[in-house]
């Protein structure tokens, strides 16, 4: 099927959300542990300080642990107001921020650091300025407030009310920041709540059970537990190891220059897919094909340009002596669980 669609169903009993562009998986959000979920705000107890690296750890509810990287002037027993920025590895405890944010579909308010600011994506000036004025009926200045790309086009009535709803929820939440226990005070979004959120191009919507099996998600989501992407000009492995992802890119029978460069330019744009959608973050460790120094400076472009536009933060961190190229890439996103694959 042509054009863009949004899925939302469950798998099992897990609540998933899927994103086809042209009928081929682009993203996919599932639900599938139970864990803070990023986004989820907490107010947090100073436990200890980590000496050396100026953090603090925090008591959540139900026992669990925080690392706050940032912890200087706090004291243990104190309460702090975090939010949680990704899913702890194995073991280790839940990393959160205490620059707390309330985002939605069109507005972000972000407490502490004031001011009215437009997505520099929206170039019109009327537009920009019909905002403004929308943003202004509504809105004090306590706060800041960002008005996010996905304004362009939507109606004045709906982006009021978005702007509306995260001030009350920054309110309540912030009136609810003081107290000697560890508690929850907003649980984070499921996969149904961000599609809608974060999925804001015009696409047809599916909300009928058993949308994944009609439209071959399922067997789509299979091939993920195959490490091999394909390439066209050559081929491209994707796999997690304890400490980081390996990703290895190569031609095949030829050896050629331009057929390093195709292949490499090639994996420069699946990349960010293929990771999306398996769901991977950490360290990033590519091994491109061999290729010359004049060559080096299009893939490191090609690959700016194709995670400028992934919806997950990740920071090129550049060439090893080696000749690697490393990636930082948040873990904001569950790696889809063997299990599930194997189950479909």
């Amino acid at each position: 099927m042509k054009g863009r669609m949004i899925v939302l169903d469950h798998i099992g009993d897990i609540e998933a959300a899927a994103y086809l562009v042209d009928g081929k998986l682009d993203d996919l959000l599932l639900d599938h542990i139970d864990a803070p979920r990023p986004g989820a705000i907490f107010r947090g107890i100073c436990d200890r300080p980590i000496k050396g690296q100026g953090g603090m750890m925090l008591r959540l509810p139900d026992g669990e642990t925080a690392f706050l990287r940032q912890g200087k002037g706090l004291r243990p027993g104190q309460p702090v107001l975090v939010q949680v920025t990704g899913y702890a590895e194995g073991g280790k405890a839940v990393p959160v921020t205490d620059r707390v944010l309330f985002k939605s579909r069109y507005a972000i308010v972000t407490p502490g650091k004031p001011g009215l600011n437009i997505s520099r994506q929206i170039t019109d000036e009327d537009t920009r300025d019909n905002l403004l004025a929308v943003a202004h009926e509504v809105f004090d200045g306590d706060y800041g407030l960002i008005l996010r790309s996905s304004c362009e086009g939507a109606q004045s009535t709906e982006i009021a009310e978005d702007i509306m709803a995260m001030l009350s929820l920054a309110d309540a939440v912030l009136a609810d920041a003081e107290g000697i226990t560890p508690e929850a005070l907003t649980e984070g979004d499921g996969p149904h709540t961000l599609a809608w959120r974060d999925w804001t191009g015009a696409a047809t919507v599916v909300t009928e059970p058993g949308g994944f099996e009609t439209h071959d998600i399922l067997g789509q989501i299979t091939t993920l537990a195959q490490p091999m992407v394909p390439l066209g000009e050559g081929t491209m492995y994707v796999e997690p190891t304890r400490a980081l992802i390996a990703v290895d890119v190569n031609t095949g029978n030829d050896t050629s220059q331009a057929a390093a460069l195709k292949a490499n330019l090639a994996a420069c744009r699946a990349l960010p897919r293929a990771l999306r959608l398996r769901g991977l973050g950490g360290q990033i460790s590519i091994d491109f094909v061999s290729m010359s120094k004049t060559h080096r400076k299009q893939v490191e472009q090609s690959l700016r340009a194709a995670f400028k536009a992934d919806t997950v933060e990740t920071s090129l961190v550049g060439w090893t002596p080696m000749g690697l190229f490393e990636l930082q890439r948040k873990r904001e996103r569950l790696p889809v669980p063997a299990k599930l694959m194997k189950d479909l």
